[in-house]
């Protein structure tokens, strides 16, 4: 009789640690942690060359790179009093440039995420027909360049709305332009999350707002932290979208300040400089003040559970 061996299969055990725990334990390894210094400090050196630039004269910033600043330094605070009693073409100071870019960047930040907010909600929860296609068809408005819509937008507002340039027509825009990714990012963290919480609260008859702004809303944090650092950097930074819908260099931010600085032939890269890192002030502020959130955010809809 021929004895037949047989071979036991072990089953294969699903490795089932979440992504986060997973970039986390990587990240801090020796080696994780000496990369991610090494990337950080390769992406700090262009801030950090342009913060010396803007301390350099003006004869070595146009004849010299920064680097030459190691071994022939002078520091001098021209460029950022030229800065600060700069006036445009307009006659305007640099002072009212900076505000504006405050008056368009904050609301054109918090408007496109409240409208996101209820959106994903209602996207997510919320049962009524055709909500799915609608997402998708959201989502697909995502590729859409944002030059094609300019035109076409502008004339809306122009012909349908009682909006004729200035900076509430800026919001709009942001908002308009902030839609599809703002609710594609909520839409995927509300979605994922516990289902038991929000019927919990639909048995005891919390109604839909109240399940919004008691449940969903303090649960949210941490993905309206990281898409509100992502819109304000936009609007921070744009220029397009308010040279075309703001009306006039009255409602000009920052960014056209900085354009004009220049130049026509581009010969001011000692203004340049500074200019550039005095924008830079308030959208740093914003990120250190929020990136307790930010990976946070952005990893907690990637899974479920």
């Amino acid at each position: 009789m021929t004895a037949v061996a047989t071979a036991t299969i072990a089953p294969t055990v699903k490795d089932e640690t979440p992504l986060a725990t997973k970039i986390t334990k990587k990240s801090t390894s020796p080696f994780g942690r000496a990369v991610v210094w090494l990337v950080a400090a390769l992406w700090t050196v262009p801030t950090f060359g342009l913060f010396i630039s803007s301390l350099r004269p003006e004869a070595k910033i146009k004849t010299t790179g920064w680097w030459t600043w190691f071994t022939d330094w002078e520091v001098t605070s021209k460029n950022y009093s030229g800065v600060l009693e700069y006036t445009g073409g307009s006659g305007r100071a640099f002072s009212s440039y900076f505000w504006n870019s405050l008056a368009i960047t904050i609301p054109g930040s918090i408007i496109p995420i409240v409208v996101a907010a209820f959106a994903a909600y209602a996207l997510s929860w919320m049962s009524f027909w055709g909500r799915d296609k609608l997402f998708v068809l959201i989502v697909a408005l995502m590729v859409v360049p944002l030059q094609m819509c300019l035109i076409p937008l502008l004339r809306f507002f122009k012909d349908y709305t009682p909006l004729s340039g200035g900076v509430p027509q800026i919001w709009m825009a942001h908002t308009i332009f902030a839609m599809p990714l703002a609710i594609f990012l909520l839409r995927n963290f509300i979605g994922s999350l516990p289902s038991e919480v929000i019927e919990a609260a639909r048995v005891d008859g919390a109604s839909h707002m109240t399940i919004f702004a008691r449940i969903v809303m303090p649960l949210s944090v941490p993905a309206i932290a990281s898409i509100a650092i992502f819109q304000f950097l936009w609007v921070w930074n744009d220029l397009l979208v308010a040279k075309v819908f703001g009306g006039g260099s009255q409602n000009a931010p920052m960014t056209a300040a900085l354009v004009d600085m220049v130049g026509t032939k581009g010969s001011e890269w000692q203004l340049l400089t500074a200019g550039a890192f005095v924008s830079m002030v308030v959208p740093l502020a914003v990120f250190i003040g929020l990136q307790r959130y930010f990976v946070r955010g952005l990893l907690a809809g990637s899974v479920k559970g």
